[in-house]
């Protein structure tokens, strides 16, 4: 990726480092005052409905929001902006059922995973556990990889010190605040991400109001627009289901289920976070369609990008690195926490320690941070490891919370289920090159799978994996 260096090297690292000192400023000085474990778990259950909803809102839009929904637009058109929209949404939704229900059956919980090992045993759980922490640890590398390569696209600043600076910075007031920190920096960071998010979004209508909209598309890029057009089914469904599934198992939601002060305080954040964050990231797949329209040979993931640097504005530069930092921090010390509370709870049950839990915790905590470090340094690609850890949750999702609403449901269902889903998912599931699978390429000629299979594999393996475990329901 070749660098614009609109803003400089030094005026882009001057940037970074400010931005996130302030963060640590804020998360120490509003924490300190905050002490124990219920309140760096779960907030002493004390959040209102301000402070939860922008949580909420600024935890699940990480930096990928500035990439992936435009991106995965230019080839999945109007399907996949809608699939993105919902998908990153509904959880939240979900949430709204899962949480009261939770909070009334498990009044004391603080994670997911403790909740599942209560319903069950220990044998679930832990496999519930891998995949949490799996999947937590691909967002955080995907989050730091992003925001390095945009910093580096806008400034030439190398990969490794916008990540050695952005986690360091994380890590050092997550740690030390906990799920306090993390809040009172997301309601900073909501308000900084929406107002320069309506700025951006005035100066792309204010450069040409006829290029910005559905005319353009239809006049360059129809399919993308098309009821014909299979991937805009199949892009749709397979970014909604991924993206809603692995966000269920994702800690740092559960902790703010757990945080909010009462069950009518966290309804009316939901709702209200669902209905803010469909719009925003509507507008960002949409911005894709835009600029592939304008612009065949735009590269996916600065769809958005190509619009908004039209004209190489400093201003706008400067923007979308306070952007971005933004985001990516708010994700980041999310999934600090997150982590965190899972080794914190969970630990002592799958093996027998005698030291501290929360220094315990801290040591994995940073461990995970170098790898993060590292892989977004080398500027090595994760998009592979993330679709493998929705797949793991895809197979996971129905099973583990159907069993929260059916007394006979045994863990030892779940177990196979999820085995069901996993297995028959990965035999659908795309090589690196997406051009075949286990079953069809591999086993199977990849020339006898129909078209609309051999297409749509990602899609297949989505679907399968998600569907096939309600086969073992009836094993009971």
């Amino acid at each position: 990726m070749n660098s614009l260096n609109i803003i400089g090297q030094s005026t882009a690292i001057i940037l970074i480092i400010t931005l996130s000192l302030l963060f640590v400023f804020v998360g120490i000085y509003y924490s300190k005052k905050f002490k124990g474990l219920d309140n760096y778990l779960i907030a002493n259950r004390s959040i209102g409905t301000l402070s939860l909803t922008t949580s909420l809102v600024a935890s699940a839009l990480g930096a990928w929001i500035l990439f992936g929904p435009s991106s995965a637009a230019t080839w999945g058109g109007i399907g996949a902006v809608i699939g993105y929209s919902l998908g990153t949404a509904f959880p939240l939704f979900i949430l709204i059922y899962l949480g009261e229900k939770f909070r009334k059956s498990y009044p004391k919980g603080k994670t997911i995973i403790e909740i599942v090992r209560l319903r069950f045993g220990s044998n679930l759980y832990k496999l519930i556990l891998i995949f949490s922490i799996f999947y937590m640890t691909i967002f955080l590398i995907a989050e730091v990889t992003a925001v390095a390569f945009l910093i580096k696209y806008i400034s030439g600043t190398d990969l490794w010190i916008t990540s050695l600076i952005v986690i360091s910075c994380s890590l050092f007031y997550t740690l030390y605040g906990g799920l306090r920190a993390s809040l009172i920096t997301d309601n900073i960071q909501f308000f900084v991400f929406l107002a320069l998010l309506l700025i951006c979004l005035i100066f792309i209508f204010s450069i040409d109001t006829n290029n910005y909209g559905f005319e353009i598309i239809k006049n360059n890029n129809p399919q993308l627009l098309s009821f014909k057009y299979l991937p805009n089914y199949t892009a749709g469904i397979t970014f909604f289901i991924a993206v809603a599934a692995t966000n269920l198992f994702h800690q740092g939601n559960w902790q703010r289920v757990y945080a909010a002060k009462n069950i009518e305080v966290l309804k009316k954040s939901l709702v209200i976070s669902f209905f803010i964050i469909i719009p925003i990231v509507f507008f960002m797949g949409f911005s894709g369609l835009v600029a592939i329209s304008l612009d065949q040979n735009v590269i996916p993931d600065l769809a958005f990008f190509s619009l908004l640097l039209e004209k190489n504005l400093i201003i706008f530069s400067v923007m979308i690195v306070i952007l971005a930092i933004s985001l990516t921090i708010s994700s980041i010390d999310t999934l600090i926490n997150a982590i965190s509370s899972l080794v914190i709870v969970d630990v002592d049950k799958i093996i027998n320690i005698k030291k501290n839990k929360l220094n315990i915790s801290n040591q994995f905590v940073i461990f995970l941070s170098m790898i993060a470090f590292f892989v977004a340094s080398k500027g090595f690609s994760i998009l592979y490891l993330f679709l493998i850890a929705d797949l793991f949750c895809c197979a996971a999702v129905l099973s583990v919370f159907y069993t929260f609403y059916s007394k006979s449901y045994n863990e030892k269902n779940a177990y196979i289920s999820i085995i069901i889903g996993l297995v028959a998912g990965l035999l659908f599931f795309p090589s690196p090159d997406f051009s075949k699978s286990i079953l069809f390429g591999i086993i199977l000629p990849i020339d006898i799978a129909p078209t609309y299979i051999s297409q749509s594999l990602l899609f297949c393996s989505f679907i399968v994996a998600t569907l096939s475990p309600i086969i073992a329901w009836r094993l009971k």
